[in-house]
């Protein structure tokens, strides 16, 4: 599968198999409102190790109606619930006005940037922007529009598929590439908030992989890191997780976020996972050659004359390594020894008579 490839502050950047993971910190609503908590969460996202910084662009409007009948009411999700989606969003969105400035702001400090557009409006509004890269969300990866006019960009694209069954991602991928999109992450997601671990599924990653021959990762909603980190072994190449400057803020999201020195235990604990996997490897490491010499050999165990047999009671296979290798065990014994040797003497063909 082909790699995707992009600028970032650092150079250029590509993201798939070979390459250590692409860790993305989602602000999604929880700036509360506040630009100075937007730049806040991006310099907590730089410090955390985050490689990317990525917004979500929308309106009350264009992503719903202004409407109380009982269909527009939340009642089934509990950070939510007692109010209009209406609402939700006009608390949750990121003012457009801002977001260039956040893109030249954390492009300065060093942070790739990049947006979720919820409808064609967005997708026009990002493009002026200069975006590189483009992200489809769980709910939004059967909307037609949407992706006709994400893939017309020809720009690649990563998709949530949280909710989605194998044939819905089928849809999306076929549809973005029908329109122009030239390269397709999934990440594997489970749209609960938090998401349960028993419900994670995290198995689902290497089969995305096998069943669409894409790039694959996480776009994790479970509390904690275990997830994320735990995806590094299953192949996940993206990971994306909800970062808040703390918890007690409140806000839409901040239930199912980390916290900025939790999401940097999780960027380092997915680089030690990149480096524990390596690679199948047979030989001895540079750590383990200083560990060979505790390996078994055998040994005399018992004052042994000269002429005399080796035997089950003066020769043992006891650490150290000095001496020949326990396979000989059997071939050793019933042999002559050339000379006298007191116990503790590593054996070696050289002692031995033909």
């Amino acid at each position: 599968m082909d790699k995707i490839k992009i600028k970032t502050p650092q150079g250029i950047r590509l993201i798939g198999p070979g390459e250590s993971a692409f860790i993305i910190a989602e602000m999604s609503g929880n700036h509360n409102q506040s630009y100075q908590n937007c730049l806040k969460i991006i310099d907590a996202a730089l410090s955390a190790g985050a490689d990317a910084i990525k917004l979500q662009t929308y309106t009350a409007d264009t992503l719903t109606i202004n409407c109380v009948n009982r269909y527009f009411q939340i009642t089934k999700q509990k950070n939510w619930s007692g109010q209009t989606l209406y609402d939700l969003y006009k608390k949750a969105y990121t003012p457009w006005d801002w977001q260039a400035k956040l893109k030249n702001y954390a492009e300065k400090k060093g942070l790739f940037f990049f947006s979720t557009p919820f409808d064609k409006t967005a997708v026009d509004f990002l493009e002026k922007m200069k975006v590189q890269i483009y992200k489809i969300a769980s709910f939004e990866i059967g909307d037609f529009p949407l992706l006709k006019r994400v893939g017309q960009t020809k720009k690649p694209v990563i998709i949530s598929r949280g909710m989605a069954t194998a044939k819905e991602v089928d849809y999306a991928l076929k549809t973005l590439k029908k329109y122009g999109c030239p390269q397709v992450a999934i990440l594997h997601c489970v749209s609960a908030y938090p998401a349960r671990s028993e419900e994670m599924n995290l198995l689902t990653i290497p089969d995305l992989t096998k069943k669409f021959k894409v790039i694959t990762g996480l776009s994790d909603h479970s509390l904690g890191i275990t997830a994320a980190i735990t995806s590094i072994a299953l192949g996940a190449k993206i990971i994306e997780k909800h970062l808040t400057l703390k918890h007690s803020d409140g806000g839409p999201d901040a239930a199912f976020s980390l916290e900025p020195q939790e999401f940097k235990d999780m960027v380092e604990g997915v680089r030690l996972a990149e480096k524990s996997l390596g690679q199948p490897f047979y030989n001895k490491t540079a750590g383990e050659k200083n560990s060979i010499i505790f390996k078994k050999s055998l040994f005399i165990v018992k004052d042994i004359k000269k002429g005399e047999k080796i035997t089950e009671k003066n020769m043992r296979s006891i650490r150290p390594g000095y001496g020949l290798p326990p396979k000989n065990y059997e071939l050793v014994l019933g042999k002559k020894i050339k000379n006298h040797y007191p116990a503790g003497t590593p054996l070696s063909w050289s002692k031995l008579n033909k």
